[in-house]
């Protein structure tokens, strides 16, 4: 026992030790380093400005509607609004569309009905069209342009005369071709005149159109020595006989029959005319020459029928459009109907091409450039409420053919330029 305790005393001792020196070598603290001396701030840098990330580029079609007749008394001005549109959609397309957005024409038809059109205008801005195109009847007009500037979408009219369209406050109505009815007897005068007439006779039809037609012929030839006498007004087909008015100008002694204001009763009136006055011109009221020509025989139109058009169609720039639009439409003869619907849609791309598919912006462009447009007898810009301000229509007579190749399938029949109208005034509501 004594030898145990003796052997584990020097072990306790050594252990004690061992403690001692771990507590002595415990790390002392480090003392504080002093704070470096102040120095002059230096200027904090500038943050850099965020890039704006870049609008993806816009791949869906910029839609134009169409807003005319394909099925009731227009329908022959409408077919060719039809195809003039479609083709300017079809080269622009093919050319790589509008900064890479293709065009797509929404048709709707207006059925020359104004409800009926206002259905169709509810479509087409659900559609999402950037502009409307193509109105050929004053039935329908003031309605749509009456939706139109509320819905601050521009709509262009191809015909569509009456004056009642277009107010001082219109922003968003546009004519193309067809003047303001109380202008249209500007060129009428002026040819009368031209040719040293003294008596005219006049035939209207009893609505929108002719009325407004009868009104601007008063206006016109007020005071200017040549005698119209009783203007007839007569019922619209298919059950009017038009001998006892045609009678009524051949008894009148008229040198010229103004029909402008019957556009359904051309036909008639200048067959009759041919049989009951003789050869004196008559006019027409701004009707596709073909579909003139379908319904009077080329021996009694020739040389006797005459018409208006916002085209000229004994242009280079209309022949090279007409070759394109017969070749690519089943209609026989590119009427101004067709030059008028292909400007619309050319131009509307060009806005869209400038200043983006707001229609408000679109409406803005159009108002503030002038368009030279192909096979126009005149350049296309607008006074503050939509009438054209550079109007000069012309007057054309129809003669024995052939057409020059390729710009008439609708028969053996031409055109001549009888007159161009001096620049109209426009008419201001």
């Amino acid at each position: 026992m004594k030898r145990w305790k003796l052997l584990l005393l020097p072990l306790l001792a050594a252990f004690a030790l061992v403690l001692a020196a771990c507590a002595s070598t415990d790390t002392p603290e480090a003392p504080e380093e002093p704070a470096p001396a102040a120095t002059e701030a230096e200027e904090p840098a500038e943050p850099e400005e965020p890039e704006e990330p870049e609008e993806p580029v816009s791949t869906e079609p910029i839609k134009i509607g169409q807003l005319t007749d394909l099925t009731s008394t227009f329908t022959p001005w409408g077919l060719n609004v039809r195809d003039g549109m479609a083709l300017a959609a079809q080269e622009i397309n093919d050319a790589g569309g509008v900064n890479g957005r293709m065009i797509e024409i929404v048709a709707q038809d207006s059925e020359n009905d104004p409800d009926a059109a206002a259905t169709a205008w509810d479509r087409l801005v659900e559609e999402g069209v950037v502009a409307v195109g193509g109105v050929i009847s004053s039935g329908v007009a003031p309605t749509a342009a009456g939706l139109a500037e509320a819905d601050q979408i521009p709509l262009f009219f191809t015909k569509a005369g009456t004056p009642v369209s277009l107010t001082q406050d219109s922003r968003y109505t546009f004519r193309t071709c067809l003047p303001a009815a109380p202008s249209v007897m500007a060129p009428v005068l002026q040819y009368a005149q031209e040719e040293g007439l003294t008596t005219v006779g006049v035939i209207v039809a009893d609505y929108a159109w002719g009325q407004g037609v009868k009104a601007a012929l008063e206006a016109t030839f007020e005071g200017s020595g040549i005698d119209y006498g009783e203007i007839q007004v007569a019922p619209v087909p298919p059950t009017t006989d038009f001998t006892p008015f045609v009678r009524a100008l051949a008894d009148a002694g008229a040198e010229l029959v103004i029909a402008t204001g019957h556009p359904p009763g051309g036909a008639a009136i200048t067959a009759l005319s041919a049989d009951l006055i003789g050869d004196v011109p008559v006019t027409g009221a701004w009707t596709p020459p073909n579909r003139s020509l379908a319904l009077i025989e080329p021996a009694t139109a020739i040389g006797r029928f005459s018409d208006f058009a916002c085209a000229d169609y004994t242009s280079d720039s209309y022949a090279d459009l007409a070759r394109r639009y017969l070749e690519f439409s089943d209609n026989l003869f590119m009427s101004d109907d067709a030059v008028s619907a292909y400007a619309i849609v050319t131009m509307v791309a060009q806005a869209v091409e400038a200043v983006g598919d707001d229609p408000v912006a679109i409406a803005e462009y159009i108002h503030a450039n002038s368009f030279d447009m192909p096979g126009y007898a005149h350049p296309l810009s607008w006074t503050e409420w939509g009438e054209m301000a550079e109007a000069q229509p012309i007057f054309f007579g129809i003669t024995a053919g052939p057409a020059p190749e390729g710009l008439n399938e609708a028969g053996d029949w031409w055109v001549e330029v009888l007159s161009q109208s001096d620049p109209l005034e426009p008419y201001v509501p």
